[in-house]
């Protein structure tokens, strides 16, 4: 039997300031039981509000706390042979350390460029263009 029903998942592009030529550093999570680079991002409780189910994955899956910024594009796909939602913010990292767990064994911070190569999913590579634009238009002023 196919189930269709949507899983619904949020998530964070996170970043702090550097010193780097970039100014910021993106926070990748590897995965193990994927093998993957990734956005820390992962499904939502049952009555869960998105934006609460974000930051809960970033400190989850980081040990970050964070400050969401702007909403980033929704990423559609299927996994697990059902169709898959996730909502993506822009966060800074505002403390916190990492700690190895089961769903999360690494945590790299790379300067954007850096972090686009070392991402698995192409989908994910197109937020971290869309985190340098929210950014560079906060930045702005507009």
């Amino acid at each position: 039997m196919n189930d269709d029903s949507v899983i619904l998942a949020a998530g964070c592009v996170l970043w702090r300031r550097s010193p780097s030529v970039d100014g910021i550093e993106l926070a990748l999570v590897h995965r193990p039981k994927w093998a993957d680079w990734s956005h820390p991002k992962g499904k939502l409780k049952r009555g869960e509000d998105a934006r609460q189910g974000a930051v809960r994955e970033v400190l989850e899956e980081t040990g970050m706390a964070c400050d969401l910024g702007p909403e980033l594009p929704t990423v559609l796909y299927r996994a697990e042979g059902r169709p898959k939602e996730v909502r993506y913010w822009a966060a800074e990292a505002t403390g916190g350390s990492f700690e190895p767990n089961r769903e999360v064994d690494r945590l790299l911070w790379l300067p954007p460029a850096a972090a686009r190569d070392r991402l698995t999913q192409p989908r994910d590579r197109l937020l971290v263009d869309a985190l340098l634009e929210a950014l560079h238009s906060a930045w702005d002023g507009g």
